[in-house]
């Protein structure tokens, strides 16, 4: 994990949730962890880390993520063992 995986891993655990954290950077964060990615059917992106897996909706057209989102993919490295 290099030093933009790990801005990226703490501003998803940032609390209050950051509004400006790009998808792009979270889909890389799980790589980098070991995870995979899947695509699915419309703008779905299927995540698996860990032996845990979660569906999330890609953002468009903005490349940022909604809070909603960022807290649901914090839930899900948490999940996962995933620790600031």
């Amino acid at each position: 994990m290099n030093n933009k995986h790990r801005k990226t891993l703490g501003d998803i655990f940032t609390s209050p949730t950051r509004l400006d954290v790009r998808w792009s950077e979270i889909e890389a964060l799980v790589r980098a962890l070991g995870g995979e990615i899947e695509e699915r059917a419309g703008s779905r992106v299927g995540m698996t880390l860990n032996g845990i897996r979660a569906v999330f909706h890609r953002p468009h057209p903005k490349p940022t993520t909604k809070k909603g989102a960022v807290d649901a993919v914090r839930l899900f490295l948490m999940n996962a063992g995933v620790k600031p």
